[in-house]
C-alpha cells in the first residue's frame, strides 16, 4: 500500500471473492453461480444493433426495467431501486443507515463486516445458535441497522416470516435489511411487508436464480422513502451505474419468468438428491433453502477435502472461521456435475 492511503483503511480486511482459477477446466461449485444459461430470449437480445448503441449512455432511471419488476412483484416503480449487483445496495445501506451501528450474524455473508469497516460503522456480530440458525432475540429492540441474509449464507438456513416481522416491529428507529440473494430456491420473500413497515429494505439479485452473475444487476424492494435515499446516494456517486446491455437483459429476464422458475425447481431437486447422497456417505448436511449446501464429514477436515477436490478439478468454497472450518459450501450444478462431484468425494474419502 502507498503512504497516501487513508489511515482508517490501512488495516481494513477486504472481502475475498470466490476463486476464479484459469489453470485448468474446473467444475465450478464455489461461487453459487447458476449452471444454466440465461433464457433464449435474453441471449437473443444481444444483437449487433444493441452493441452499437453502447456509444450512448444508459438510462440512469432504469424506468422500463423498474416498471417490469414492479409488475412482477405487484408493487409500484417507486418501490424499486436498481444497482450494479446487490452488493452496491448493501454498501449504500451501511453508508446511509449505519450511523448508530449495525447488527448481523457472526457467520453470514463476508461483505457485511467489510462494509462496516469501510464506512466506520460499529457493528455487533451475533453468534448463530448451535444448529446454525439465527437467534431472533439477538435482533430485537436494537434500533440500529440490522442486516440478515435470508436464506443465510453460507449455511442456507432461512429465518421464518414471523421472526422477521417481530424484528421489524421492535426496531422502528432502525432499517432492517433482508438480503434475499437466495430466496428463490426454497425461501419465502418478505417484500410484501413493505406495505406495513417503513424500515424494511429487501435486497435481491439477478446473479443466482436469474443466471446473470456476469451481468452485475441487483435491485431493492422497499418503501418509496427508502428508495429515495438510495437514489440520492446513487446520483451522488455513479448515476449511470448500470450499462445499457444489462438493463436490456434485465427486462428480457423478467419477461422470461417461467423459464427461471423451472430452473429453480431443477436446482432444488438436484440439491435434495445431492444432500441425500452426501448423508448416505456419512456427511452432516445443513438444511438448505439456497442453491448450495453446507456440509462436513468426519472422514477428513474441511480444508483437506476442499484441496483434494480442487486437485481433481472440482471447486467448492472453504471458510477458515473456527466454527465452520470443517464445512465446505457446495454450489448446486447440473445433475451430471453433481454426480461427478459425488463420485469424486467417494474416491477421496474411501
Amino acid at each position: 500500500m502507498s503512504r497516501y492511503l487513508k489511515a482508517s483503511y490501512e488495516k481494513m480486511e477486504a472481502y475475498t471473492p470466490g476463486e476464479q482459477p484459469r489453470d485448468m477446466e474446473y467444475i465450478k461449485l464455489n461461487t453459487n453461480e447458476s449452471p444454466f444459461a440465461p433464457a433464449p430470449s435474453v441471449v437473443e437480445a444481444m444483437t449487433a444493433e444493441q452493441v452499437e448503441l453502447l456509444r450512448l449512455y444508459s438510462d440512469p432511471t432504469g424506468k422500463s426495467l423498474k416498471e417490469k419488476l414492479a409488475g412482477l412483484y405487484g408493487v409500484k416503480p417507486e418501490n424499486i431501486f436498481l444497482s450494479n449487483g446487490s452488493d452496491d445496495i448493501l454498501n449504500f445501506a451501511f453508508m446511509a443507515y449505519g450511523q448508530d451501528g449495525a447488527v448481523f450474524p457472526d457467520i453470514t455473508y463476508g461483505f457485511y463486516p467489510v462494509f462496516g469497516e469501510l464506512h466506520q460503522v460499529e457493528f455487533d456480530e451475533k453468534p448463530l445458535n448451535a444448529d446454525f440458525t439465527v437467534n431472533k432475540e439477538d435482533y430485537l429492540n436494537q434500533n440500529k441497522l440490522i442486516v440478515i441474509a435470508n436464506p443465510n449464507a453460507p449455511t442456507g438456513i432461512s429465518l421464518d416470516h414471523a421472526a422477521i416481522e417481530e424484528i421489524l416491529k421492535s426496531n422502528p428507529d432502525g432499517v432492517v435489511v433482508i438480503d434475499e440473494a437466495y430466496v428463490d430456491f426454497g425461501g419465502k420473500s418478505v417484500y410484501p411487508l413493505i406495505e406495513q413497515y417503513e424500515n424494511l429494505l429487501v435486497v435481491r439479485t439477478f446473479s443466482k436464480s436469474r443466471c446473470l452473475a456476469g451481468g452485475r444487476l441487483g435491485y431493492a424492494i422497499a418503501p418509496a422513502a427508502l428508495i429515495e435515499d438510495l437514489e440520492k446516494i446513487k446520483y451522488s456517486t455513479n448515476p449511470y451505474n448500470i450499462n445499457r446491455l444489462t438493463l436490456l437483459l434485465g427486462e428480457r429476464t423478467v419477461e422470461a419468468e417461467p423459464y427461471y422458475q423451472e430452473k429453480c425447481r431443477e436446482i432444488i431437486r438436484v440439491r435434495e438428491k445431492t444432500a441425500a447422497e452426501l448423508k448416505a456417505l456419512g456427511f452432516e448436511v445443513l438444511p438448505s433453502d439456497a442453491n448450495f449446501i453446507f456440509a462436513k464429514t468426519s472422514a477428513m477436515d474441511g480444508a483437506s477435502l476442499y484441496s483434494e477436490l480442487k486437485k481433481r478439478g472440482i471447486l467448492v468454497r472453504h471458510f477458515t472461521k473456527e466454527r465452520i472450518k470443517d464445512f465446505n459450501r457446495i454450489t448446486i450444478g447440473t445433475e451430471s456435475q453433481m454426480a461427478q462431484f459425488i463420485e469424486t468425494v467417494k474416491e477421496i474419502i474411501q
